[in-house]
């Protein structure tokens, strides 16, 4: 195992706190006997190329710092090799460290947690998604949720997560569910009318939103959230029971479990780990022990 690991950092993560984060997370993997090699870029392309060819030189971990969207870049370069990912999270949703009940906003002790994991051999293979090409740990959105993304990421003010609350309310206003095909492993069809349906390989989106909350990130089986054809009235009174996981139990709610899904539906965004993918149709499968981590 190589003594050097790979910081992989946002700077501009949960509104600064990437930047702050590093310093502390470093000094602890140094602290620990490691040499670290710091990783940037100018944007996603050029941090996400500079991460693959630190990979390819060869590198004991790559710590990423930042927030979901820093994790799902990480994924693309190290799904399906053997260098394992640590995780400091610091960004808005932190749902890929919530996952895997790792620390959130403590860059000190997730720095020697990824540490001591390294040199004690703690690493978890874990499953991840591939949707049309793309890797993702957490959750595959598309619907009302999706819907909301795409009116917030329009909008320029406010800033932070109140935006997401506005345009929430907007898509409340205009709100009825989509006609949607869902194909299950290549065989079973679903046509329904549905709110939304999430492709989950970890439990939660959104920061700490627990949409798939019995989903086990590596057992090899995506849980898919159906939620059907909801009143509005029904959707605000079930929206809040997300954050605990006992949505799972309305009677407008079901679960499926599948290795490989195929939605369907006329004008929506797929979003997977809270990053745009493209317009649905999209196909999503489970690639067991896709990714090593560090626990």
């Amino acid at each position: 195992m190589s003594s050097e690991v790979t910081l992989f950092v946002n700077p501009t993560a949960g509104r600064g706190r990437g930047a702050h984060a590093a310093q502390p997370a470093a000094s602890a993997l140094r602290a620990a006997g490691l040499s670290v090699r710091t990783v940037l870029g100018g944007d996603g392309p050029d941090a996400l190329a500079r991460l693959r060819t630190a990979v390819r030189e060869g590198t004991g971990a790559v710590i990423a710092v930042g927030g979901d969207g820093m994790v799902s870049l990480a994924l693309q370069a190290l799904a399906g090799t053997q260098v394992p990912l640590g995780v400091v999270a610091v960004g808005t949703g932190n749902d890929f460290a919530r996952t895997l009940g790792l620390p959130v906003r403590e860059p000190a002790r997730a720095g020697r947690l990824a540490a001591g994991a390294l040199k004690e051999g703690r690493i978890r293979d874990i499953d991840l998604g591939r949707a049309d090409g793309t890797w993702y740990g957490t959750v595959l959105c598309s619907g009302f949720d999706s819907r909301v993304n795409d009116r917030g990421n329009r909008m320029r003010l406010p800033a932070g997560r109140f935006k997401y609350d506005l345009a929430m309310v907007a898509e409340l206003a205009a709100f009825r569910p989509f006609p949607y095909r869902i194909t299950l492993d290549g065989g079973g069809v679903i046509e329904t009318e549905a709110t939304l349906v999430a492709v989950g390989n970890g439990s939660s989106y959104g920061g700490g939103m627990r949409i798939c909350a019995d989903a086990v990130p590596d057992d090899g089986l995506f849980d898919v959230t159906v939620v059907g054809d909801c009143s509005r009235a029904t959707l605000l009174k079930v929206f809040p029971q997300v954050y605990k996981g006992t949505h799972l139990g309305h009677p407008k709610v079901s679960v499926h479990r599948a290795v490989k899904v195929t939605l369907e539906a006329p004008g929506i965004t797929a979003y997977a780990d809270g990053e745009p993918l493209g317009p649905l149709p999209v196909t999503a499968e489970c690639i067991p022990a896709a990714l090593r981590v560090l626990v």
